[in-house]
């Protein structure tokens, strides 16, 4: 079996890729797929729920950033 192609993470917004997860999470629980299919479906889930977690993580970051900036001009 060939392996899928998938846009590259840094290519894909916060949003497009929450939304590629939630497609690929609707997959693996409502479709009987190959187990090489639910393995390539498995690893870009992974792939793409850390990506999320980082971009959250780096706004996360910024909103604090701004919130003590803010604090130090006061």
């Amino acid at each position: 079996m060939e392996e899928l192609e998938f846009t590259p993470l840094d290519e894909l917004s916060y949003e497009q890729a929450l939304e590629e997860l939630e497609s690929l999470v609707e997959k693996l629980e409502t479709s009987e797929t190959d187990l090489q299919l639910t393995l390539q479906y498995f690893e870009r889930g992974q792939a793409l729920a850390g990506y999320c977690l980082n971009l959250l993580d780096s706004a996360e970051l910024r909103v604090t950033q701004i919130l003590e900036d803010e604090v130090d001009n006061s």
